[in-house]
Order: C-alpha cells, then sequence, then structure tokens
C-alpha cells in the first residue's frame, strides 16, 4: 500500500526487500537514533532487521499494526506507522523515526498527518495516539504542532540502555480531527 503525501514524499508498506536499506539506514543513524530509541543494541545485523520487518508483516496480517517506510525523493529516509492498533476499542499508537540527514523538511508532520487521515477515514478509528520521552523536544513537536492534546505523563515509561524515561502521552479523537481540518 502506498500513501501518497505530496510529490516527493509518500508511505509504502514496509516488506521484506526493504530489509538491507533500512539497516543501512538504521546503521548510519545509530547513534543519532540511539538518544531516543531503545531497540539499536537489538539491531547489529541485516538478520536483526530483517527479523523486525517480519514483524511488521506478521502484525500487519492480523490487523494490529501497520508499519511503513518513509520516502522522500526516492530514497527511504525512516520508518513510521501504527505500532498498535486496536479495533475493539478504535484506538492505535502512531510511533515514528526519522534519519538525522532528512530532518528539517517537514516531512515527519506531514507523515502523521497523513497517517491521521488514514486512521480516521479509511480504519474509522475513533483516536490516534502518540507517546514520546518528555525530553524529546523534536518528537514531541509533531504532535503539538497537529493540535494533539496532552493527556498526561507515564512515569519512567521506557528503559534507555542505563536510564528510564518519562512518556508524555498526546491523543487526537476523530471529532477534533474534523475540527482541524
Amino acid at each position: 500500500m502506498i500513501i501518497k503525501i505530496k510529490p516527493n514524499l509518500y508511505l509504502r508498506t514496509i516488506t521484506l526487500e526493504d530489509t538491507n536499506v533500512v539497516f543501512e539506514l538504521t546503521d548510519k543513524s545509530r547513534s543519532y537514533l540511539r538518544e531516543w530509541l531503545p531497540w539499536l543494541d537489538f539491531t547489529k545485523e541485516v538478520a536483526d532487521t530483517s527479523a523486525y520487518i517480519e514483524g511488521c508483516i506478521k502484525g500487519q496480517e492480523a490487523q494490529t499494526s501497520h508499519s511503513f517506510v518513509i520516502v522522500f525523493q526516492d530514497e527511504i529516509v525512516g520508518i513510521a506507522g501504527f505500532n498498535t492498533i486496536n479495533p475493539s476499542n478504535k484506538i492505535a499508537a502512531i510511533g515514528y523515526w526519522l534519519s538525522e540527514g532528512a530532518q528539517g523538511h517537514g516531512i515527519m508532520t506531514n507523515t502523521v498527518k497523513a497517517l491521521l487521515q488514514y486512521a480516521f477515514v479509511v480504519l474509522q478509528l475513533n483516536k490516534v495516539e502518540i507517546r514520546a520521552a518528555e525530553g524529546n523536544a523534536k518528537s514531541r513537536a509533531i504532535p503539538e504542532r497537529l493540535g494533539f492534546t496532552a493527556e498526561g505523563t507515564i512515569r519512567a515509561a521506557e528503559w534507555l540502555y542505563d536510564h528510564y524515561v518519562n512518556h508524555v502521552v498526546y491523543g487526537m479523537l476523530a471529532s477534533e480531527w474534523q475540527e482541524k481540518k
């Protein structure tokens, strides 16, 4: 599946064919991503990325998640999607990361906006959440820019290599999205 965002930006469902490119992007961005993402030490070789993508495919088949590669100017620059989809409660959680060199072009704001549209119009969900580490200003700026409500803070929500970080939980309801469009 492809979600077109702008002429030079789109999302495409992640596939096993993306393994090498995603691993290389992860490896090149390792020190940058490590500040806020806890899984870098578990992604040491191509096989680790392959196993991750296989998990993404299983989640898509079960309709409990959906991961996309972010393609900007014909290059994969990151990953975004629904880390979880709860069909019975009509809630999804968005997660994302972008390579350092791709920042500053509005890619992630436009990506999350497209995911919101997909969540509320196609999937007919009622709520979308984004959780971001309290100190991660760049990641938190996305839901804040898009008008999400900061619903609270989960203390010691994630272990980042040698310390815990709190997560701020942001939420957007379908009715709020309709008002903002």
